[in-house]
């Protein structure tokens, strides 16, 4: 697979086919074969085949059809483009050069078959590759067209061999250099037009992203306009609504989904390996089918995860994400038309390189297109493309150390195989002893009661939550589980999610009626369980796992339903003063929104410069500020924190921003920034994550 990728790259690099280089072909080509045939044989009287010299002149002729080609058959056309000229310069060239037993006139066109050869085959591998084909060929044709001909060169063959290599030589040189000037050219273009698209794309995203957060933030709103009751009779009540706010959250999740992966693909990935880190691959694909923008609930009941084996494999989560994204949409689209479409996504760790599969059931890629759909810009049969999706996961893996291949049967299936290096044992061993590490102190005289009758399921959490050492207790049914909670206090519920007795979402309502606030977690077996927005909130439940899973996916939900209960949210923030700091009331709005019934104060600034006012005149624990904004932005306002002598320069601060991009976050990072988020931000991540600052003790800022 990766052999034939180089040589498509191999030809299309040594490959100019130019609108110029056609029209050269044709209108300087065909009449010198033509005429050249009758000056050569009756005015010099040299020997010239009639029947090759009009092959010649038809296939120079034939550049000009080159428009009006199918589409289809334009990916075998730089085939057809060297066959050409093979045939009408070294092959012909060298032919009469032997059928003219070496002939002083044909000695020196010879050598001006070198240079034109060079012209319009740059590439010096593609050049000796079409010169060295062209004579061979004219060499066996001539032994096999006149086999009792006898050559009797007259002429100094070293000397003529040393004049010909050196123009060789030389004529690359010139073109060479001319050839790097022609692409540096292109990819200068190209760049210009990418960058353009992605500010273009940037400054819609941002624009785009401040009324879908008010929406969400009033979705949100009227949710917690409803009475806090969780009987059956208010739940069935309220379902209408529920639902309703359920399908408008979907239909924004979905619009900033787009924004997202738009951004996304114009982006140059510019993270280097030194930026990477271990990710589990069946927690990073199933974060990508969770969270990906799907239009319909049908579309998501398309698409399967096999994930019951795992690997460990060094890249950007975010990056990875937009790869699976940009397979699944693609995928999603093509299947439009298939009644029955199913995707499979499937993970296969391997010896030597570790897989992951996706394959969709659909009507296949034609083999003409097949070779192109990587190419950036190139799109088919798919309107408002911008052709750079798939370019975005070549480059993405690549950076990995691996790849992406496409398999396609027309009119069966497709498959986009992502291969990823091996890591070493000891790397492995690494990534696992720092994630207990970063977890021990959360987890620390903490109390969980693991619910379940699945022994296998039982066996692999308490394996994964073995070296945290934190207290676990079990029960076999939620009524037991009912009971225990009852008779003792626990920080947090890891339940089947069918659970025998009372299930889990059965088991939160209990514990909801009895006024006891416990978070809950619920595991599964089930593959296709999809538990959305709505579903979530009327059970109670928190978060759900998949079994088996992956331990920074089980320590990750763990670590944020214990850190987003009431409780600890109010241990954490009851009597902080925050300074939220955006240049726009509304997003303002949202973040007061967020924090307003945890006993929190809060200050508010539109600009970076207020920001600095405010913080003058009053102690602030936390800025929560936007990156970008008039008169002074969030990335200036932080560098003069940071560097001023004030009381407040070691104060947490918290960036958002609508685009954030490598070099957003790095700017951010650099400026003094602690923490980063994207807007419009989920209610949960980001009080976590303020929760989260607000306990640690602040740094020394860096000089």
């Amino acid at each position: 697979m990766k052999l034939l990728s180089h040589i498509r790259d191999f030809i299309k690099d040594g490959t100019l086919v130019s609108r110029s280089n056609t029209r050269a072909a044709a209108f300087l080509g065909a009449p010198a074969h033509f005429f050249f045939y009758f000056i050569f044989k009756y005015g010099f009287n040299l020997n010239e085949s009639f029947a090759i010299r009009m092959i010649a002149t038809l296939l120079c002729l034939s550049m000009l059809l080159k428009p009006k080609w199918p589409e289809k058959l334009l990916p075998y056309f730089p085939f057809y483009w060297h066959f050409m000229l093979i045939f009408v310069l070294p092959f012909i060239f060298t032919y009469n050069l032997l059928i003219n037993n070496f002939h002083e006139l044909w000695l020196y066109w010879e050598i001006f078959m070198v240079f034109v050869l060079i012209v319009f085959s740059p590439h010096w591998l593609m050049y000796l590759l079409d010169l060295v084909i062209g004579i061979a060929g004219a060499i066996v044709y001539f032994m096999l067209s006149s086999p009792h001909a006898v050559l009797t060169p007259t002429f100094n063959i070293p000397l003529w061999s040393l004049v010909v290599g050196f123009s060789i030589v030389v004529g690359y040189m010139f073109s060479f250099s001319n050839w790097q000037t022609m692409k540096a050219e292109e990819q200068r273009k190209s760049e210009e037009k990418t960058l353009a698209l992605e500010a273009l794309a940037g400054g819609i995203a941002h624009e785009m992203r401040n009324p879908l957060s008010q929406i969400r933030h009033n979705l949100d709103e009227i949710l917690q306009e409803l009475p806090y009751l969780r009987n059956e009779e208010f739940i069935k009540a309220t379902e209408p609504i529920r639902q309703r706010v359920a399908q408008a959250h979907t239909a924004v999740n979905r619009g900033l989904h787009i924004i997202d992966m738009t951004l996304e693909n114009f982006k140059s990935f510019d993270l280097a390996g030194e930026d990477f880190s271990s990710l589990s691959a069946a927690a990073a694909t199933r974060k990508a089918i969770d969270e990906f923008g799907y239009a319909t609930d049908d579309e998501r009941r398309k698409v399967h995860l096999q994930a019951s084996e795992d690997f460990i494999f060094r890249g950007d989560e975010n990056s990875y994400v937009f790869v699976l994204y940009n397979l699944l949409l693609n995928a999603l689209h093509v299947l439009k038309s298939t009644p029955l479409g199913q995707i499979s996504v499937r993970l296969q760790p391997g010896e030597n390189v570790n897989r992951v599969f996706v394959k969709d059931n659909g009507p296949g890629i034609p083999p003409e297109i097949l070779s192109r759909i990587f190419d950036p810009f190139f799109t088919s049969g798919k309107k408002g493309g911008t052709g750079l999706g798939l370019a975005f996961c070549k480059r993405v893996m690549r950076s990995y150390g691996g790849d992406i291949v496409c398999n396609s049967i027309p009119g069966k299936s497709t498959e986009f195989v992502l291969t990823f290096p091996v890591l070493e044992k000891s790397q492995i061993e690494d990534y696992e002893k720092k994630l207990y590490s970063e977890y021990q102190s959360v987890f620390a005289g903490k109390r969980l009661l693991l619910a379940g009758n699945n022994q296998d399921d039982l066996q692999v959490i308490r394996k994964l939550l073995e070296p945290l050492r934190v207290v676990t207790e079990e029960a076999l049914d939620g009524a037991s589980a009912l009971n225990m909670i009852e008779l003792k206090r626990y920080d947090i519920l890891l339940a089947d999610y069918d659970l025998p007795v009372l299930d889990a979402s059965s088991l939160s309502l209990r514990l909801t009626e009895q006024g006891k606030e416990l978070p809950i977690v619920a595991y599964t077996s089930r593959k296709h369980l999809v538990i959305g927005k709505g579903l979530a909130e009327k059970s109670g439940i928190d978060a759900r796992i998949f079994m088996p899973p992956a331990l920074s996916e089980l320590l990750h939900v763990l670590k944020t339903s214990l850190e987003t209960t009431r409780e600890a949210l109010k241990e954490s923030l009851a009597g902080k003063t925050v300074l939220v700091v955006d240049d726009l009331d509304i997003n303002r709005r949202v973040i007061k929104s967020m924090l307003k019934k945890l006993d929190v104060t809060i200050l508010e600034a539109s600009n970076g410069q207020e920001a600095l006012d405010t913080l003058d005149a009053n102690h602030c624990d936390l800025l929560v500020m936007d990156m970008k904004m008039p008169v002074l932005d969030g990335f200036e306002a932080t560098r003069r924190i940071r560097s001023g002598n004030n009381s407040y320069r070691d104060i947490p601060i918290l960036g958002l921003s609508g685009n954030l991009d490598n070099k957003s976050f790095q700017m951010a990072k650099l400026s003094g920034m602690n923490e980063c988020l994207i807007k419009p931000v989920k209610i949960k991540l980001f009080l976590q994550k303020v929760s989260s600052m607000l306990k640690t003790e602040r740094p020394v800022p860096a000089e």
